[in-house]
């Protein structure tokens, strides 16, 4: 299991295949990708900042429980923080499992988990200032069903 939170920009293609390289015991991997959406094209870019030590054993926990809860073989989650602008990769969680409805299940927990929970703030940045992203009923309403 790998945790990164970082500033820099990863190589998606890269990472999705070294991590299926390694994996041992699965028969499938799942990966889902998360991008700086622009909605209107009203966002110059997004800041995110965090808590560093705090975000990492807040997410590393998460994934032991989804390794636990659908037996994962291995599980990768890569989350950046600063300065991103529209398209750019935000995040990224990668599951492998025996089969691919826990490899699936398991991506979609982490998910939801991320976006609800994982100590991050959002900012977003446009022509008429900066807003702090507030949390949505959504976002919480899909953490709850699991």
């Amino acid at each position: 299991m790998r945790i990164a939170v970082q500033s820099e920009a990863f190589d998606l293609g890269a990472e999705v295949s070294a991590f299926a390289a390694e994996v041992r015991g699965a028969g499938a991997v799942v990966s889902f990708t998360g991008l700086v959406r622009d909605e209107g094209g009203r966002l110059s870019a997004m800041e995110i900042e965090h808590y560093p030590g705090m975000t990492e054993k807040a997410i590393a926990g998460i994934v032991e429980k989804a390794a636990r809860r659908w037996s994962l073989a291995d599980a990768l989650v890569i989350h950046r923080h600063g300065r991103l602008e529209p398209g750019e990769a935000i995040m990224m969680v990668a599951t492998a499992a025996p089969h691919r409805a826990d490899a699936f299940a398991a991506a979609e927990f982490l998910m939801d988990y991320l976006k609800s929970r994982a100590p991050f703030w959002k900012k977003e940045i446009g022509a008429d200032g900066a807003e702090w992203v507030a949390a949505k009923d959504a976002d919480e309403d899909a953490l709850n069903r699991w």
